[in-house]
């Protein structure tokens, strides 16, 4: 238990929950992060993490965890990245525990959330894009046959971050064919297992320009247990979604940290560097950047609270999961590119860790859904236009 004696949902226990998580980032400064370039992963600091309960937070009281919700977990990552952190080693563990916790079996519950709680296990391996389906799930082609004893896997997945660094994955595959069963999104499983050891697993790392410990992984005639399924066969891509709203919320909060880091970041150097006789801060080519920037920011995590608060309801959250995600690594995005202006060439320096958050921040433009395919959700969803791809 992280917090016995506080409520997290006032906003003093939100202050709360900030202020234990900046403690915690505070031995792991722009130093730390910087000696992990370019592939390293941060073992010590997730460690850290896991050691103080931090990464069990959503699992339930019964099996070890905190039972926090989304919102709490949500301002966790976020703390992080305003530190000048990468969550994204350790973000994965809360966002697909959705799955596990909505449509797992108590017998899975029982074998697998004590263990991650206790920080025996990890679970950061998602198992779900394929090189051929990019973002057209229902396309698929990495199969799940019955066998005797269990399922034997085949096929391909990429950018499966953390696998090399996860005791457990959560794979999405097709137990049926796309065309079988009349609707794209039938006939696909959700299927958690043990990839340590597996005969016929070969996880790849993928070369980034920024360190996010990705891979591609291959299944050949891999066998897993048969209690490895997760709730029923063939509908996996609707347990999924639920994931899928969960980490778009806690994506928007990370790169809300972004931006914050970027931010204090820039109007400390503004204030502090001086030429033409006063701080360049004074001169409105500067500021209102600054400025600009700081109402994005509050834009997007006052969406990011209200898709929270109703994903923690149990309310349906999509467009604004979706809109949080989209304003916020719009909002991070514009905030490095101020961050960067005001530095000047200081900017490009790595030792003010601008250009490494810059690099980490410019991916949640594309994944994990590509800020296009959000308005073309909104569009179509939201607004009733006609489908536009």
């Amino acid at each position: 238990m992280v917090f016995s004696n506080v409520d997290l949902m006032t906003s003093t226990g939100h202050d709360v929950l900030r202020a234990a998580i900046s403690a915690v980032c505070a031995d792991y400064q722009g130093e730390y992060w910087r000696s992990l370039e370019p592939d390293k992963y941060p073992d010590k600091f997730v460690e850290t993490l896991t050691k103080n309960g931090w990464l069990s937070v959503l699992i339930p009281k019964e099996y070890g965890g905190d039972g926090a919700t989304l919102t709490q977990a949500s301002i966790i990552l976020e703390e992080i990245s305003a530190s000048g952190g990468n969550p994204s080693a350790c973000h994965a563990q809360m966002y697909i525990m959705g799955t596990l916790l909505r449509h797992g079996s108590e017998a899975q519950k029982q074998q697998y959330l004590p263990k991650i709680a206790a920080g025996e296990l990890r679970l950061q391996a998602f198992g779900v894009t394929e090189p051929g389906a990019g973002s057209e799930t229902t396309k698929i082609r990495t199969k799940a046959e019955r066998v005797e004893g269990g399922w034997k896997i085949n096929g391909q997945k990429i950018w499966t971050s953390r696998a090399l660094q996860s005791d457990l994955m959560l794979l999405l595959a097709r137990t049926s064919p796309f065309d079988e069963l009349g609707k794209p999104s039938a006939g696909m499983s959700v299927f958690i297992f043990d990839i340590r050891n597996l005969e016929g697993l070969t996880i790849r790392p993928i070369k980034t320009m920024m360190n996010h410990n990705t891979t591609e992984v291959f299944f050949d005639n891999v066998v897993i247990p048969e209690d490895s399924l997760i709730g029923e066969e063939g509908r996996g891509f609707k347990y999924i979604l639920d994931g899928m709203n969960a980490e778009r919320i806690l994506i928007a909060a990370e790169c809300i940290g972004d931006g914050r880091f970027f931010l204090d970041r820039a109007v400390a150097y503004a204030n502090s560097r001086e030429i033409f006789g006063g701080p360049i801060g004074k001169n409105q080519g500067v500021q209102f950047p600054l400025a600009r920037s700081y109402m994005q920011l509050r834009a997007a995590d006052l969406v990011r609270f209200d898709a929270a608060a109703r994903f923690d309801a149990g309310e349906d959250c999509g467009a604004q999961a979706n809109t949080a995600k989209f304003l916020a690594a719009e909002a991070s995005w514009a905030a490095g590119n101020v961050a960067i202006d005001t530095h000047g060439g200081m900017g490009f320096a790595q030792e003010y860790d601008i250009e490494r958050k810059f690099r980490e921040t410019r991916l949640y433009q594309v994944a994990p859904i590509n800020n296009n395919l959000v308005m073309a959700y909104i569009g179509q969803h939201v607004l009733g236009l006609p489908k536009s791809y």
